[in-house]
């Protein structure tokens, strides 16, 4: 079963219907104490960081995620979701993250127009089968103000530009992020969700 988290926050229900199309068990998840029966975890995210990190705490999902992590089960951050993976973001104000992956977000410079949001084209950076049949230079739907630093440059799969190159797409191990919305970026994001967990 993939569980898509519901901390109160996020595009639930585009997510789910996308596992859906493709012949997943998918199903939102209200209650923490349901992760032990996933196989999968989604963490979707369309909100400010900090308020965001205070509903997974205060739902007692952040441990929860830790231990589905812990396992080596496959742990999936979409948006805002990946965000939160790091750990932490200066998004109004400095806020700590979940920790799982080095690094930390920050604010485009104000060069930029922000938040960026629409279509924006990926760059291939290592080869993973996670990206067949996903040619450079597709398209994919953004809406975001913050992006990774200090991120280990083996464990990026994506970039994209807006101003400089940011973080599109991280996988280490079982954990993977997608900045973008592969649920709203049509043929290119649903080829991504067929790769992810077969």
């Amino acid at each position: 079963m993939i569980a898509v988290i519901d901390y109160g926050m996020g595009n639930l229900r585009s997510v789910e219907k996308a596992f859906q199309y493709l012949g997943h068990d998918a199903k939102i998840i209200t209650d923490a104490g349901q992760l032990a029966d996933a196989d999968h975890l989604v963490l979707p995210g369309d909100a400010a960081f900090g308020d965001a990190m205070r509903n997974l705490r205060e739902g007692g999902w952040d441990q929860r995620i830790h231990d589905h992590v812990d396992t080596g089960r496959p742990f999936l951050g979409i948006c805002v979701g990946l965000q939160l993976m790091f750990g932490g973001s200066e998004e109004m104000g400095q806020h700590t993250g979940l920790g799982l992956l080095p690094g930390k977000c920050v604010r485009f410079p104000t060069s930029e127009k922000v938040p960026q949001i629409g279509w924006n084209q990926i760059e291939r950076q290592v080869a993973s089968p996670l990206l067949e049949g996903v040619e450079d230079g597709s398209f994919f739907y953004f809406v975001h103000s913050y992006f990774a630093t200090d991120v280990p440059p083996e464990q990026v799969l994506l970039t994209a530009r807006h101003g400089r190159d940011f973080v599109a797409t991280y996988a280490r191990d079982n954990v993977i992020g997608f900045q973008f919305h592969p649920e709203k970026s049509h043929r290119f994001g649903i080829r991504l969700f067929e790769s992810l967990f077969v």
